[in-house]
C-alpha cells in the first residue's frame, strides 16, 4: 500500500508501553518527518508488576512516568492519560465516548490502535491481553462511525468538538499484516523508548523486539521493519 505521513497521528492504547512495543519505530519515523503525534492510554497501568512490594498507587506514577518518558524520545508532542483501572477495561459507550472527544479534539488523519481481531496466536503462544482487545475495539468504533456522525454525543458540539473524519488506521498485529513500514532509521529510538519502561522490561526482551523487527524487515529487504494492518478510509 502508499505510504503517508500523516499531518497528525494519534496512539490509542489500553496501557503504557503498549505503543511503544508495537508501533514507536514508526511513531519516531513520523515525528522526525514533520508529523505531529498524540498518544492517548486509557488506562493507569495499575497492575503490571509481579514485585510483591509494589502498590498501585506507585506503579501508576511509575509507569506515568515512563510513559512520558519514552513517548519525549520518539517525539511525541503530548500524552494523554484516561486513568480507566488497568484490567477492568469494559466495552461501553463511555468509553468510546471519551475516545471519540479525543479524536475530534486532536483530529488526526491517522490512528494507531492494537487489532481488536487479534485475539490470541497459536504460533507465539500468547493470549492477547482483555484490555488490549476492548480498547482496540472501542477505538475503531470510534474512529468509524462515532466521531465522524454530528448525531452522535451532540453533547460534545457543545464542547466545540466538531464531526472529523479519520483517513488511514494502522492495525498493530503480529501475526497478519498488509503493510510495513521501514524503521532502520529509527530501530535505536525505539529501542530507547522500550528501554524507558523500565518496570516493565528486562534487556533480554528488548533484544527480543530488535530480533523480530529484524526478521520483519529482511522479509522486505529492509534492516528492521513495524507491520501493521493498514486501511485507508474514504
Amino acid at each position: 500500500m502508499n505510504r503517508v505521513i500523516p499531518k497528525v497521528a494519534l496512539g490509542i492504547c489500553a496501557h503504557p508501553d503498549d505503543l511503544d512495543f508495537g508501533a514507536s519505530g514508526t511513531v519516531a519515523k513520523w515525528s522526525s518527518e514533520g508529523s505531529i503525534v498524540y498518544y492517548l492510554i486509557v488506562t493507569d497501568g495499575s497492575k503490571g508488576s509481579s514485585d510483591p512490594k509494589m502498590t498501585p498507587e506507585r506503579l501508576i506514577k511509575i509507569r506515568k512516568s515512563e510513559q512520558v518518558k519514552a513517548a519525549e524520545i520518539l517525539g511525541v508532542k503530548e500524552t494523554y492519560f484516561l486513568n480507566y483501572k488497568d484490567s477492568e477495561v469494559t466495552y461501553d459507550m463511555e468509553l468510546k465516548k471519551d475516545l471519540t472527544r479525543y479524536i475530534r479534539k486532536l483530529q488526526p488523519d491517522a490512528v494507531i490502535m492494537i487489532d481488536p481481531t487479534m485475539i490470541y496466536s497459536v504460533s507465539r503462544g500468547f493470549i492477547n491481553h482483555p484490555d488490549h482487545r476492548v480498547v482496540g475495539l472501542a477505538a475503531l468504533d470510534s474512529v468509524f462511525p462515532l466521531a465522524r456522525d454530528r448525531l452522535t454525543f451532540p453533547d460534545l458540539l457543545n464542547e466545540g468538538l466538531e464531526p472529523h473524519r479519520v483517513r488511514y488506521l494502522y492495525l498493530i498485529n503480529f501475526d497478519y499484516h498488509n503493510y510495513v513500514e521501514d524503521i532502520g532509521q529509527t530501530i535505536e529510538k525505539k529501542l530507547q523508548a522500550v528501554r524507558a519502561h523500565q518496570s516493565q522490561v528486562e534487556e533480554d526482551f528488548i533484544q527480543f523486539l530488535k530480533q523480530m523487527s529484524a526478521t520483519l524487515g529482511r522479509k522486505v529487504g529492509y534492516s528492521f521493519a513495524e507491520t501493521f494492518v493498514k486501511i485507508d478510509l474514504p
